[in-house]
């Protein structure tokens, strides 16, 4: 039916012979994303009617927000460095961590395919969890508190990190590998000398903007208990003090700001 409605067009050679141009399938793409789309309205009640006449009261949240409560700063001060903690240990620790899990999952350096696939499928499952339900996971094991939250940004980064960077080893330069291989060097030897002074400049500048993210997402890991700032993001809302939550997202987008300045000028320097 599909070859009916859109025939393969013809085109005639100066020497006569009748070509036929490969067939397009963007109409049936078309077609496959329009019933996607009309689906997921269906099955998800979207109104847009709704949203057009109810979006104003995000600006009234907004204009309750202003000013921020500025003598909230003291107690707001201690839980925002207990996000930058935990998004800053949890961090570290996921960047280091993934260094293994990646050379295990790298064909071209490790030759048993049981070992790749079983450290490629590891990552492939810890990306297919959320963060925030790591965290409650993690609450449910280590209780309440920062030590959740720095366990699944720990998770998180082994899986971002680790996915990345095997990526990058795979996609190296094996020549010298080889080389230093032929002349006598362990595969431990010749993968420090030839594949991670490759590999290195990525994987840091990953690491680093891994941990920009891990900033945000560390904000709502309060909201499952698992401490920072995100517990009083849930309090303030709870108890209507809208100035108090004006004052946490001033604070958070002047701190995620300032470190994805200083975290962008070393990108680059490394690149």
């Amino acid at each position: 039916m599909y070859d009916k409605m859109f025939p393969p067009k013809q085109i005639v050679l100066p020497s006569g012979k009748v070509v036929y141009q490969k067939r397009t399938r963007l109409p049936l793409i078309a077609v496959i994303v329009i019933a996607a789309v009309y689906y997921s309205v269906e099955l998800t009640d979207f109104n847009l009617h709704k949203l057009v006449t109810r979006i104003g009261e995000f600006f009234v949240l907004i204009d309750a927000m202003i000013p921020p409560d500025w003598s909230s700063w003291h107690k707001m001060s201690t839980a925002l460095l207990d996000t930058l903690q935990m998004s800053l240990l949890g961090s570290l620790l996921g960047s280091l961590l993934a260094v293994p899990f990646a050379i295990a999952a790298s064909s071209n350096i490790v030759r048993s395919r049981i070992v790749v696939a079983l450290f490629k499928t590891i990552l492939s499952l810890l990306r297919t969890l959320p963060t925030l339900v790591t965290a409650l996971i993690a609450t449910f094991v280590f209780g309440l508190g920062p030590m959740a939250g720095v366990v699944a940004i720990t998770l998180f980064t082994i899986s971002y990190v680790g996915k990345l960077l095997y990526e990058q080893i795979e996609n190296a330069d094996m020549g010298p590998f080889e080389a230093m291989e032929s002349l006598g060097m362990t595969r431990i030897q010749a993968f420090r000398n030839a594949v991670v002074p490759q590999v290195l400049p990525g994987y840091l500048s990953t690491s680093i903007f891994c941990f920009e993210g891990n900033v945000r997402y560390a904000s709502i890991l309060g909201l499952v208990g698992a401490g920072g700032i995100g517990l009083l993001i849930k309090e303030d809302i709870g108890w209507r003090d809208y100035p108090g939550v004006g004052m946490i997202i001033l604070a958070l987008v002047v701190t995620v700001y300032l470190i994805e300045t200083v975290s962008e000028h070393i990108r680059k320097k490394l690149i």
